[in-house]
């Protein structure tokens, strides 16, 4: 292990399970080679300030020597990954995935053979990027196996460990993780190298899982700005293998803007805004969406929908009822997004102020309010329903509970009883 050339601090190091764990894995001793370290994304985000969320570690115990230490401990394990040298940890509340040191034996572009180690050179060298193989104990101090990967942390230089080709041909995931970790860290000029081994191997997209796609294309657009990012992957093919058919990227970039503003940020949105017009069924199923995420891509996306710039605040209204303030506030930002100038824009932020200051009362019949009017219970109790409902929309939402009863009596009298 390479000498510590810098530190973290924060709160985050005093965790109680964290500790807890690192101290039963190494039993106790702070030895100078230890046995367990904190290692990947929390370590770099502690380097740059940023908040630190889960807490991977690295050891290199086998995984059977590090359920029996940390069962001694009394600390609960799982063993998820037991293939791949993982176990997790529950402790404190938290849990912690502890991952045996490893090191490829063979790939395929989508899965590796590891073999466990005792060496954390070798670990680092099958990881992804410099900045992600990065290790620290409790102490704050940082290891750096590969030599380059705080400095590449500090600089925003997303660069892979070896030669990119090697790294890419070994899990095509990582095609777009470069992309991902770019909008995320980087700062300056894509590493030239990686950026070309890259566009060579998009055509390898196509052999990915739709799971691990959706998942790194949506941890990709959350990322503060990824516009620059998207921009980059079209100019060099990669955006068309990943979104075929089209992507709008000036009206991504102009989202974005909007979301700032509103203060909101929205992956799936922004998928919306780059396939707005298109018909999103084939890329839903592709990425393996959710069902609610495959409905509201296909409906804010899509070129179907009901919304105009020139509507009055009753007609907004009712369509805001129709829609769920949820899908109309969607719409109308990503119709705003397509606004080239303000004066195209204006309308739009209008609506949006009325989704944020309005919501639809509540309707205030149900269907047993017709059933005890005299209704048999049935299909026609449901029809009737939302024909009242349509005229209490159709009035601005002003008739009360009172009214709309008499206007069920009033539709009842020239043809009786329409459930009978």
């Amino acid at each position: 292990m390479k000498s510590s050339v810098s530190a973290v601090e924060g709160a985050w190091l005093a965790d109680r399970g964290l500790r807890a764990v690192l101290l039963a894995l190494d039993e106790g001793n702070a030895a100078a080679d230890p046995t367990a370290l904190i290692v990947g994304g929390a370590v770099r985000d502690a380097l740059l300030g940023r908040a630190v969320g889960d807490i991977d570690i690295a050891t290199r115990l086998a995984p059977a020597a590090v359920t029996e230490r940390l069962a001694r401990a009394g600390i609960k394990t799982v063993p998820t990954g037991l293939a791949h040298g993982t176990v997790t940890a529950l402790a404190d509340g938290r849990t912690f995935e502890i991952t045996t040191l490893r090191k490829d034996v063979e790939t395929d572009g989508r899965r590796a053979t590891v073999a466990f180690t005792d060496d954390w050179q070798a670990d680092a060298a099958r990881r992804d990027f410099t900045m992600n193989a990065l290790y620290c104990d409790l102490a704050g101090r940082v290891f750096d196996p590969t030599g380059t990967g705080i400095e590449d942390a500090k600089a925003g230089r997303v660069r892979f460990i070896g030669r990119p080709e090697e790294r890419l041909a070994e899990d095509y995931l990582r095609l777009l993780r470069f992309f991902r970790f770019r909008a995320h860290y980087g700062q300056g000029d894509s590493d030239a190298e990686a950026l070309a081994a890259c566009a060579r191997a998009a055509p390898e997209l196509a052999r990915l899982s739709g799971e691990r796609l959706r998942q790194e294309t949506l941890r990709l657009l959350a990322a503060d700005d990824p516009g620059p990012t998207i921009e980059e992957m079209a100019r060099v093919g990669v955006l068309d293998r990943l979104l075929p058919g089209g992507a709008d990227v000036a009206r991504l970039a102009r989202l974005v803007s909007i979301e700032n503003r509103v203060g909101e940020r929205d992956p799936l949105r922004r998928l919306a805004a780059l396939r707005f017009g298109l018909d999103n069924r084939a890329l839903a199923e592709r990425l393996r969406l959710s069902n609610d995420e495959r409905d509201r891509l296909i409906a804010i996306g899509g070129p179907e929908n009901r919304l105009r710039a020139d509507l009055g605040v009753r007609d907004a209204r009712a369509l805001l009822h129709a829609l769920g303030a949820p899908r109309f506030r969607d719409l109308v930002l990503l119709y705003e997004a397509g606004g080239a100038d303000e004066p195209a824009r204006e309308p739009w932020r209008r609506l949006c102020a009325l989704s944020d200051s309005w919501r639809p009362p509540e309707f205030p019949l149900r269907g047993a309010d017709l059933v005890a009017a005299g209704l048999t219970p049935g299909k026609a109790v449901g029809i009737l329903l939302r024909e009242l409902e349509n005229w209490w929309v159709d009035r601005d939402f002003a008739p009360d509970r009172d009214e709309l009863l008499a206007e069920l009596r009033r539709r009842r009298e020239p043809s009786g009883d329409r459930g009978a």
